[in-house]
């Protein structure tokens, strides 16, 4: 890409990879919350009690986030040098640590679901639908880690659409066989919040299992046993090196949204519904921002990697002039949309209400979500620049949002809905500090090794 790249070429270029991103992201998104928006017909207890237990699949996503940003992180740029051999290692070893991971999170939903529960509200009825729920559902846990690597790898390595494919035909399947088994259709007994769980599990395996096919096709890299077997240990290193910030980054993000969850979840059903459903919403509607945001750290990851540092910072301008543009629309279509959701959320009054408002909220806490996930997320990460959001989050979260919300709900005892916003101010807190950070082009750096070891050689 050249420095003077016209507006058309880049456009051409960053929506190519964007869309197919960011349509994969929404299905995702639909994926995720799928369990919740059927059950919204089934009661609203079983709505927040499944909206709560999905959160451990929250915190498991997170921890997969940080494997995938930092596999991203190499693979795009030993991609972008032309090196197969370097990214299959880094596939290797990536796939043992999604393995590892996958174990422990499906032992604890199916051992201790109770306690997990309680964790998240002091409500019987829901720890009692929720542990249900997460017991079934454990199984999905050691598909999701596997396949969510091998859907990271294909967008990196220009794959983009096979992996759009593939997760939306997981989707599919997941609502089809949700409206079958959640409401029994053809004749079926009606298995609620049960069926909900099946459907999650058989459309994860499927999605695990045609990835493994596609990725054994010639021509891509691949998985092999050789390589799992003995770890390449100079690329680990590297790894650990950019990753660690990266994990504890959303660690320390995933944690603190979390403990949002927790202090709405502790503030009674109408709050948690809510809650739940402005959640969806806005998880649906900011899948473009989250496209565009994983494709900057992608391309510019790319040019990174062939040291086209000009460019990259061209690239990395324009990328921000392009998201907030969407932020702002992503904001205006979340109240668009507001009176939609609404009429279909089928909630008490007093949820209503409170939903009524949280949708206003959401807006400008998704506008301004759009530039931190683009920096932060995407393109400080891309050139190993990845200790600022560590830094930036523990920072906003756990010594200003949290502390105040927990103050808020619990101490000064402010509504609920005064509560709802002082949780929602961590992006906007954020999106200063990170665009100050990106003007000192510190994330203007090549992480591959320029030597010609066994280790990283093409051969």
């Amino acid at each position: 890409m050249q420095s003077s790249i016209t507006l058309r070429e880049f456009l051409r270029q960053t929506l190519t990879l964007a869309l197919p991103i960011a349509f994969q992201q929404l299905m995702l998104a639909l994926s995720s919350c799928a369990d919740t928006l059927m059950l919204t017909n089934v009661g609203q207890n079983e709505l927040s009690a499944v909206s709560l237990a999905t959160q451990f699949q929250f915190i498991f996503s997170l921890c997969l986030a940080a494997l995938t940003l930092g596999m991203s992180i190499l693979v795009a740029q030993y991609w972008g040098a032309g090196n197969t051999n370097a990214v299959e290692r880094v596939l290797a070893f990536i796939m043992l640590y999604a393995g590892g991971l996958s174990l422990v999170f499906f032992a604890l939903t199916l051992l201790i679901p109770e306690t997990l529960m309680s964790i998240m509200t002091n409500d019987i009825t829901l720890i009692a639908i929720g542990s249900q729920y997460l017991r079934v559902s454990s199984v999905s846990y050691l598909f999701i880690g596997l396949s969510q690597m091998y859907l990271c790898l294909m967008k990196n390595v220009g794959a983009a659409v096979t992996g759009m494919t593939i997760s939306t035909v997981g989707v599919i399947v997941h609502v089809a066989l949700n409206a079958v088994l959640i409401y029994g259709w053809f004749g079926l007994p009606a298995l609620g919040i049960f069926g909900a769980a099946i459907s999650t599990v058989i459309s994860r395996a499927i999605e695990l299992v045609w990835s493994v096919l596609v990725a054994s096709r010639n021509g891509r890299p691949r998985l092999r046993l050789s390589m799992m077997l003995h770890p390449d240990v100079v690329l680990q290193k590297d790894f650990w090196k950019y990753s660690l910030p990266v994990l504890g980054n959303e660690l320390v993000w995933g944690c603190g949204f979390t403990m949002y969850t927790v202090i709405m979840g502790h503030l009674g059903t109408d709050a948690v519904a809510a809650n739940s459903i402005a959640n969806i919403v806005k998880d649906l509607l900011v899948c473009l921002s989250l496209g565009l945001g994983n494709a900057g750290g992608i391309l510019v990851g790319n040019l990174l990697g062939r040291n086209a540092f000009n460019q990259a910072k061209v690239m990395g301008d324009r990328l921000c002039v392009l998201v907030a543009a969407v932020g702002v629309g992503t904001g205006l279509l979340i109240i668009a949309v507001r009176p939609l959701a609404l009429q279909w959320a089928g909630l008490t009054p007093q949820a209503t209400h409170y939903l009524s408002i949280m949708l206003f909220i959401c807006a400008y806490y998704a506008a301004c979500g759009c530039m931190t996930n683009l920096t932060i997320a995407g393109i400080f990460p891309a050139g190993g620049d990845s200790r600022f959001g560590l830094v930036c989050d523990a920072i906003v979260m756990w010594l200003i949002v949290v502390p105040v919300g927990l103050l808020a709900a619990f101490v000064w005892k402010l509504p609920i809905l005064a509560v709802y916003a002082l949780l929602n101010t961590d992006e906007c807190i954020k999106m200063i500090p990170a665009l100050l950070h990106y003007r000192k082009y510190r994330w203007v750096n090549n992480v591959t090794r320029q030597t010609n070891s066994a280790v990283v050689s093409n051969a």
